[in-house]
């Protein structure tokens, strides 16, 4: 049985770091970590890519696993379960038990890389434009170090915050990150780098990443760059480096977090991170996306007017 890091004891762990009340359950071919997610008319169960299924039978597992949430979710008082199963379920089956579509939290379709190759075939592998940047990265003067100090997440943050006011995009609070660099998983990745016309050091990059050796895979999370140092190879020395690294620990898969759908248009948000992302070599996989329970109607229903007003005000902010 398949059980994504979202899914693990230190998940849980940061998740109660967080205040959250986490709730967890089992049978004979499925389990889940549910997290209590609060909202201005009350409580929703949600299982990040979960419930894990058992493979053999995962239409019967999920049908169990949805019972055993059910009665967790009104224990929690909660109005409606979220979930995202890894397994791949035709979306027809989803609604027949019920469930229904939402917009995805986490990626429905994300991108792996393998590390199992040696790591001149890992760079062969990448496209022509990633492995000349990659070359370039000393060169340039740019170089990379690792931290574990939550402080230092201030860096990241600070480049986030800068890009969330150029593009109009959403950030995590600096507190909510700073927790998650103080957990055994994570590693934050810097790109230092002083300008000709400067005579001090500075961050233009970085990025968080979480491993998860139950599945031996490193998960590429937050990240941002400094567009004022954009023709520079800063993200793709941050990455290679990351990549390689996480190779010599001995995990087997490098997990870029998120890329497009295989039929969106060339105009879909995501199109350009994706097609980078793809630049270093790797194959996708799939998940089903998220899926809600209703358990109250009347108050779901209330819930998604809520949400998509909210979502138009921010639109309108943007």
């Amino acid at each position: 049985m398949y059980k994504h890091f979202l899914q693990s004891p230190s998940w849980k762990t940061f998740q109660e770091t967080e205040n959250k009340t986490v709730v967890e359950g089992s049978g004979t071919d499925f389990s889940f970590l549910a997290v209590v997610e609060p909202t201005k008319i009350g409580n929703y169960l949600f299982v990040p890519y979960g419930p894990s299924l058992a493979e053999k039978s995962p239409k019967t597992a999920l049908k169990s696993a949805i019972e055993a949430l059910k009665s967790a979710a009104y224990a929690n008082n909660c109005f409606f379960i979220r979930i995202e199963p890894t397994t791949v379920f035709e979306e027809s089956y989803l609604k027949s038990l019920g469930l229904k579509k939402s917009k995805d939290i986490n990626p429905a379709r994300t991108w792996l890389l393998d590390l199992s190759p040696e790591k001149e075939t890992i760079l062969t592998n990448m496209s022509q434009g990633t492995r000349t940047r990659h070359n370039q990265f000393n060169k340039k003067g740019l170089s990379v170090s690792v931290s574990t100090s939550p402080e230092d997440v201030s860096e990241l943050t600070r480049l986030q915050h800068k890009l969330a006011s150029e593009k109009g995009i959403n950030t995590f609070s600096d507190s909510y990150l700073k927790n998650e660099l103080a957990q055994p998983f994570a590693s934050l990745y810097l790109v230092h780098y002083t300008p000709p016309e400067e005579n001090s050091e500075k961050i233009i990059s970085a990025s968080l990443f979480f491993d998860d050796p139950e599945n031996k895979t490193r998960y590429y999370m937050q990240s941002a760059t400094d567009s004022d140092y954009k023709k520079l190879p800063a993200t793709v020395g941050l990455l290679t480096a990351s990549i390689f690294d996480a190779k010599e620990k001995g995990l087997k898969y490098f997990d870029f977090w998120g890329i497009a759908p295989e039929d969106a248009p060339k105009n879909h948000p995501w199109a350009g991170f994706t097609a980078f992302k793809k630049s270093f070599g790797g194959f996708p996989r799939d998940y089903s996306g998220t899926y809600d329970l209703p358990l109250n109607k009347s108050k779901y229903s209330l819930y998604k007017h809520l949400r998509s007003l909210n979502l138009k005000l921010r639109h309108l902010k943007k």
